[in-house]
């Protein structure tokens, strides 16, 4: 339901219908999997996706951070964009990555906040509803690790 509201919207995602459960748990990462909740409902949820399948990123993942409607605007994403960073750095990744639609606003501010700064723009990457969206590429490495050299 949280993903549909998202999808709904038409700026958080390229996606036009939710996957099934087993469809999502394949393209997520088994650790890194937070959700929120207030008074027992879940309103919102986090995970990383693997960016590649080679080896030399393995310590790189995609971030997805959602909301249920009601309950945006009342810092729930970024407090679970804040713990999956840190929930990231315990397993080990060393950047985390988004890609975000120039319009959604909120969800660039979350990022920035947590330490994610812009790296790009990556022009018509895909069509949605007929049209073509930039997305914008953030990064953020962690000061802790992948620090060492050599």
């Amino acid at each position: 339901m949280i993903y549909d509201e998202a999808i709904a919207t038409g700026d958080a995602t390229f996606e036009t219908e939710a996957p099934g459960w087993e469809a999502w748990d394949a393209n997520h990462l088994d650790s890194c999997r937070l959700v929120a909740e207030r008074e027992g409902r879940i309103v919102g949820w986090a995970a990383l996706a693997s960016v590649s399948g080679r080896c030399v990123y393995g310590g790189v993942a995609e971030v997805s951070v959602y909301v249920c409607r009601d309950a945006r605007g009342g810092g729930i994403g970024l407090r679970l964009l804040t713990a999956l960073v840190e929930s990231s750095e315990r397993a080990g990744l060393w950047t985390l990555q988004a890609g975000i639609f120039p319009e959604n606003v909120a969800s660039l501010r979350i990022h920035e906040r947590a330490g994610f700064r812009r790296v790009g723009r990556r022009e018509r990457l895909g069509r949605l509803d007929g049209r073509w969206r930039d997305v914008l590429l953030l990064e953020r490495r962690s000061p802790f690790v992948g620090t060492e050299t050599g």
